[in-house]
């Protein structure tokens, strides 16, 4: 792969190339995409969608918005330090192309802006709560009427190839989704793969898939336009783009680290204990008299969560730079952080985070509730899918199609495309907006 190709300015319905150095120093065209996933609904749906504590009425605690904001930033940061290290070892990429470290920047701010945007409610209960439904719930019956690839696409609903279908379908009024740039929709891409074959190795982009039966000649374009390499000759497989491992890295940053501080100011991870782990990590850095003259919980957790921020960050830009040419060639196989020098310490906050948040009441108790909530929309909708496939829809079904918003098409020609519609409608809900429509289905409207 080459940095020309990949630094793509195409946008869906181009006829002319664009040329970075024609751009308008005011507002590069990177930067245009993060404006316009900012202001999308769908991005502002994630102010009411779970991160980690599912409906928390505290303040301190994130949401998917709060934790996309912080991703982008972290992104940003990372995208920029690598940018310029990238500018000196290949200076044509400024000199002739125009290109720079901001260029890179705003690339990856954007990418990690959107990484979480198809993301359903309830956080990640929310996707395995849609992926039962059609294995293992009353949506099987609908197997039979699709193809091998489209039903996988469903039973492992997932909320990167989601939020890919989110950026680029196009629909009356709004052809080619949001119009992104090809280089921050393939940076995006985290997962360049179909759903089948699933898992079949070990590399970083098998973990699980990006797009769905849908979006597969979108994305084809996509990666032709960046020179993305071929992994498979028998599917439709890719090497990632070598900025997505820097928006990998930025949500591996802060969920290590932000949602272990949400645990300790929760009091579901005992600060003591919570600040050993962190100083590890940042033992170096710390300047003691500034430490100890933090009188809260609140004041010592936030000072070492950007401390680590920080050292993870100058660590992932290293390991970008010291592997850059095998991420180039798609010899690189794995996250950036999981052969960082401070891989022990990040498992250990982990490892807590996963026994004391992730695993504790509250957090189990509501996923539960939405788990549930999820079931019998889904139930509710796709039937209703599929009785309009079939033509033979009941007044109840009739009423339900009113129900959705004009930009749910449901089609006679593809039950699949009825089931990804309706799955799309309901992964787009807030918690709350989930809950409200789940209790006026159950007759309770006041």
């Amino acid at each position: 792969m080459n940095w020309e190709q990949l630094l793509s300015l195409k946008r869906y319905g181009d006829s002319n190339k664009r040329l970075r150095k024609e751009q308008d120093e005011t507002r590069l065209g990177f930067e245009v995409d993060y404006d316009r996933i900012i202001f999308s609904t769908e991005f502002r749906s994630l102010q009411d969608k779970t991160q980690v504590v599912p409906l928390s009425k505290t303040d301190f605690v994130h949401t998917r918005l709060t934790h996309s904001l912080e991703v982008s930033v972290v992104g940003r940061s990372l995208g920029r330090k690598v940018g310029k290290l990238l500018l000196e070892k290949h200076p044509h990429l400024k000199n002739i192309h125009g290109y720079n470290m901001n260029d890179f920047g705003a690339i990856v701010a954007a990418a990690s802006l959107a990484h979480d945007i198809g993301n359903p409610p309830f956080g990640h209960s929310g996707e395995k709560a849609i992926g039962s439904y059609f294995k293992n719930g009353e949506g099987s019956e609908f197997k039979s009427h699709l193809t091998d690839k489209e039903y996988q696409d469903l039973c492992d609903f997932e909320g990167n190839a989601n939020g890919f279908k989110i950026l680029t379908e196009s629909r009356e009024g709004r052809l080619g989704g949001l119009r992104l740039s090809y280089a921050t929709l393939g940076t995006f891409i985290k997962y360049p793969k179909e759903s089948l074959p699933k898992k079949p190795t070990s590399h970083i982009v098998d973990k699980k898939y990006g797009f769905f039966q849908s979006e597969t000649q979108m994305f084809k374009d996509i990666a032709s336009e960046l020179g993305l390499l071929s992994r498979s000759a028998s599917h439709l497989s890719y090497h990632r783009h070598p900025l997505a491992f820097l928006v990998e890295a930025a949500d591996d940053i802060c969920y290590t680290i932000i949602d272990f501080e949400d645990g300790i100011n929760l009091g579901l991870i005992e600060e003591e204990y919570a600040l050993e782990y962190l100083i590890n990590l940042v033992r170096d850095k710390i300047k003691t008299e500034s430490y100890n003259s933090l009188k809260t919980t609140q004041d010592r957790v936030s000072y070492l969560r950007a401390l680590a921020i920080g050292t993870l960050i100058d660590e992932a830009v290293a390991l970008f730079m010291k592997n850059e040419e095998s991420i180039l060639s798609g010899n690189f196989e794995t996250a950036l952080l999981d052969v960082s020098q401070y891989k022990a310490q990040i498992k250990d906050i982990i490892d807590i985070s996963v026994k004391n948040v992730y695993r504790s009441k509250e957090v189990i108790n509501k996923e539960i509730a939405g788990y549930e909530i999820l079931n019998q929309l889904l139930n509710a909708f796709c039937k209703m899918a599929f009785n309009a496939y079939e033509d033979r829809m009941s007044n109840y079904d009739k009423l339900l199609l009113r129900t959705l918003p004009q930009t749910v098409n449901l089609s006679k020609e593809s039950l699949y495309d009825s089931l990804i519609a309706v799955c799309l409608y309901i992964s787009k809900l807030s918690d709350t907006n989930a809950m409200l429509l789940h209790k006026q289905l159950k007759g309770n409207i006041l």
